[in-house]
């Protein structure tokens, strides 16, 4: 599964065009910030040079002067939604700043499928991201800087997955970055020469996975993309609610009991909250149901929970509520996912709260400002959080 992922991954676009050869850095790299530099930027981009290093085992670093650099540009967020207006981050090849970029967009140079051999790429980021966001676009776009520039639907540990559940760089996402700098390739590489390394390259980093004896090709259609990409971009109701039953069908089709299946019924959750609570809860439990017997899942697991405990809270279940929080939240954690972390905690509270307990709604308000600075960036956001779910208790009252 290793080898298969790490073609796909590798040898085509998010977009599905194919990239003809490997490229990948060769030799040392720079990575350094530039722009307005949030301040916790150099903090989480260490702690990531610093995993990249020892688990990945490659040889980058934040001194400046290797022939390879990467750079991490901070830009005012509504001039990248100008040029990019769909994407929260993203890297480019062979820009050193925001205005080669714009330079180079629509020529060869700025052509990840044109690329021969990397030695420059720059990661553009909001200057008004939160700390979390921050750090999310910091380990996505560096590892697509240095390897894999394709998402994968079915890659339920990994942040190479436009659902977007994954915040940092998992165990799974270093091995493969490991396979990438292994000394058996080099750049400009063909799939078939590359294929024919991978037994190998797996074989000495993960023996435990035993002989790569085949690749089984799972392939996702387009179709099934296209009709997610529907589903969580921006749009009508109904044509986004179509694009997610699309999706849940041709999942079905293919008989498929993996995290596409589950984000397909998780995105029909989502989208008929307010208006189908019944369609709804369907899904979500659906999509739990998936996410809890699927390895890796555990993110996502916890995100589903969070949505049913809020649903619980809202419909006067405070106990019900209470025990969906306790569930995600050592999965949240897991994850370093701080702004689900803050959500679970304010339910909690909340439901201690409806429950006649103030002392332990007290300390579950504690718990979540611990967490909700970091992952919604500023007290406003904060406090509408807060007063969204407050909201639900007191609709939740109604019942009791």
């Amino acid at each position: 599964m290793l080898a298969r992922d790490f073609m796909e991954l590798n040898f085509a676009l998010e977009s599905g065009r194919a990239i003809p050869q490997f490229s990948r850095f060769e030799g040392p790299i720079s990575v350094t910030l530039q722009g307005a530099v949030p301040p916790s930027a150099p903090t989480e981009l260490n702690r990531l040079v610093q995993r990249l290093n020892r688990e990945a085992q490659i040889p980058i670093s934040t001194a400046s002067g290797a022939a390879n650099r990467i750079t991490i540009a901070f830009v005012p967020r509504a001039e990248m939604r100008r040029e990019v207006p769909n994407a929260a981050c993203f890297v480019v090849p062979n820009a050193a700043t925001w205005a080669e970029y714009r330079a180079t967009r629509r020529s060869a140079a700025g052509d990840w499928t044109k690329v021969q051999r990397r030695t420059a790429a720059t990661v553009f980021i909001p200057a008004e991201a939160t700390p979390q966001e921050l750090r999310d676009c910091l380990h996505e776009e560096t590892s697509q800087a240095l390897g894999p520039l394709n998402d994968l639907y079915r890659l339920s540990d990994s942040v190479w997955n436009d659902d977007n559940f994954h915040a940092v760089l998992t165990r799974y996402d270093m091995m493969q970055l490991r396979a990438v700098y292994a000394r058996e390739l080099h750049s400009g590489m063909t799939a078939p020469e590359v294929q024919a390394k991978l037994p190998a390259i797996f074989a000495r980093i993960n023996p435990g996975g035993g002989k790569v004896t085949g690749l089984r090709d799972d392939p996702t259609p387009r179709a099934f993309v296209n009709a997610l990409e529907r589903a969580i971009g921006p749009g009508a109701q109904a044509t986004r609610k179509a694009g997610a039953t699309t999706a849940i069908q041709i999942a079905a089709a293919q008989g498929w009991r993996d995290s596409r299946a589950a984000f397909g019924w998780f995105a029909l959750g989502r989208l008929s909250v307010y208006d189908d609570p019944d369609t709804a809860l369907t899904a979500f439990a659906n999509a739990g149901a998936i996410y809890r017997a699927t390895p890796g899942a555990g993110i996502q697991s916890a995100h589903v929970d969070m949505q049913l405990a809020a649903f619980a809270l809202s419909s006067g279940r405070a106990s019900d509520a209470i025990a969906l929080v306790n569930r995600a939240i050592p999965q949240a954690l897991s994850g370093e996912n701080a702004a689900l972390m803050a959500t679970l905690y304010l339910i909690r509270a909340e439901a201690y709260e409806t429950l006649g307990n103030p002392a332990q709604a007290r300390q579950a308000r504690l718990d979540s400002a611990q967490w909700a600075r970091y992952g919604f960036g500023s007290d406003a956001a904060v406090r509408a959080r807060a007063a969204e779910v407050a909201a639900l208790a007191r609709a939740g009252a109604r019942f009791n």
